[in-house]
């Protein structure tokens, strides 16, 4: 079964065909972001001329959504008539002493408003009127243009890596180039789309037909009598209960995050890279590991505070299915796992998160997300939704951690002296992202308000948990803020 891998043939994958439904529903929104902070404010000549660059480089940013009749294929990117670049491209004055506070106020509110569907599905925030004469933006893309990672690698177009370089050679005419002999090329318009809509229908129905019997007769049988089916199809039955391990539909194990709503609070940390890495090796795993048992504990943590201890909580992970130097479309696979949240030995607690998150890298499910996908497609708008609003009652919080450039970077003359990932919730309590940058690991922390009624405890508590594994690792004096 195949992995969600990046493509662009024009259309959505079957897993980016599933986001795109499940935004019917504004709390499954799938957008994600990063919060840069510069030395100086970027210059708006020079960003705007890199943009302009970009937007020829990458078509995705140029294009929009058209879905097909009856959802039968998966939506297609297509070419926007009207595109217009400075409806892209906005520019903020906070009025010149505004702090780190009115920054993160300002991210918290641009974090919670949908793209307009009828138009490419991102947009770039330029702010200026920070105290110290400093600057920064904030980088919005919808999910079913890329992943993290492909944001990364994407980011590459407008990015330098010395604050005055020299001017980029010419790069062709721009979109539409070439069209210009006056006559509608068959593949394009609003018959050229139709004929290849018709086109791709047969082969479509076809493939899902074919996914929904074999993933149904999987699934039942193993739901039914794992044990009894057949030698040949113990590969398929596998993912299976591989897949019924993964998706989950009992409630959420937490007693105290329990609402849910539209209301966001966005705060940051920071942690050193190299002491992160040495704590994690001495506890004996991975700075991913070291992640996500800081966010088990700093979540229990919480909960005994509130008098609501609780042992184990559920999250949601993305692992990694890239394999190429692609920017677009999306190559990850979502997971969950139980991770532990009672009062326990840091070192320990490392070791049973290192446990878990194995446990779920090794699930066969990991590969069958686009076969999936495709068959959740082939449900009715309203059921999609409710699974998907059903699916994300069963996860308490969503972590995730994507690794950026390890040097000095430079946007529109500006330096990048932090970014920070603003992840999706998706139904959740709260998405604590880390966005490793120029040594530095920088953490965001996305809250639903009516979840988590002390977001900036909850940071607190971050803070802490992660300072308490440091010196479980035998890192006596970590440093948790840029200029210590």
């Amino acid at each position: 079964m195949a992995a969600v891998t990046p493509h662009d043939d024009g259309r959505m994958s079957e897993f980016e065909a599933l986001m795109w439904e499940l935004e019917r529903d504004p709390q499954l929104s799938s957008a994600f972001a990063n919060l840069t902070v510069f030395d100086r404010p970027v210059d708006r000549k020079k960003f705007r001329a890199r943009m302009e660059r970009a937007v020829v480089a990458v078509p995705r940013l140029r294009q929009k959504v058209v879905p097909s009749p009856a959802r039968l294929a998966p939506p297609e990117w297509r070419e926007d008539p009207s595109f217009d670049l400075d409806h892209h491209l906005r520019w903020v004055d906070l009025g010149g002493d505004a702090d780190m506070d009115d920054l993160l106020h300002l991210v918290a509110t641009l974090s919670r408003q949908p793209f307009d569907r009828t138009r490419p599905l991102w947009e770039f925030v330029v702010v200026e009127g920070l105290a110290g004469g400093r600057g920064a933006m904030v980088q919005r893309l919808h999910h079913t243009i890329t992943d993290g990672e492909g944001g990364i690698r994407l980011s590459v177009q407008f990015l330098d890596f010395e604050r005055d370089p020299a001017p980029p050679a010419p790069s062709g005419d721009g979109p539409g180039a070439g069209a210009d002999d006056g006559q509608e090329d068959p593949g394009t318009g609003e018959q050229g789309w139709w004929n290849r809509t018709a086109d791709a229908l047969s082969h479509v129905v076809r493939e899902r037909a074919g996914q929904a019997v074999a993933a149904t007769s999987a699934l039942t049988s193993a739901a039914v009598r794992p044990d009894q089916l057949p030698q040949r199809t113990a590969e398929l039955s596998d993912v299976a209960r591989s897949a019924l391990r993964q998706v989950k539909v009992d409630q959420r194990h937490s007693p105290l995050w329990t609402e849910r709503s539209l209301g966001r609070w966005f705060g940051v940390s920071q942690l050193r890279l190299d002491e992160v890495k040495a704590a994690a090796h001495s506890l004996g795993g991975s700075v991913n590991d070291f992640f996500i048992a800081g966010a088990a504990a700093a979540s229990g943590r919480y909960h005994d505070r509130a008098g609501r201890p609780v042992d184990t909580l559920r999250v949601s992970m993305p692992v990694s299915t890239r394999h190429d130097r692609s920017a677009g479309g999306n190559a990850f696979s979502p997971t969950q796992s139980l991770v532990p949240t009672n009062e326990m030995d840091p070192a320990e607690r490392f070791r049973q998160v290192h446990e878990a998150l194995a446990a779920v890298k090794a699930e066969k499910a990991i590969g069958a997300v686009q076969d999936a996908a495709g068959v959740v497609n082939m449900l009715p708008s309203l059921v999609v939704v409710r699974t998907g609003q059903r699916l994300a009652g069963a996860v308490d919080f969503v972590c995730s951690n994507v690794k950026a450039a390890p040097f000095d970077l430079f946007i529109g003359g500006a330096f990048m002296e932090a970014n920070y990932p603003i992840g999706p919730i998706a139904g959740t309590a709260f998405n604590l992202t880390t966005m490793s940058y120029r040594g530095w690991m920088f953490l965001g922390l996305v809250v639903d308000t009516a979840a988590v009624d002390d977001p900036r405890a909850l940071l607190d508590d971050l803070e802490s948990a992660y300072t308490k594994l440091m010196h479980a690792g035998g890192v006596t004096d970590p440093h948790l803020r840029l200029d210590a």
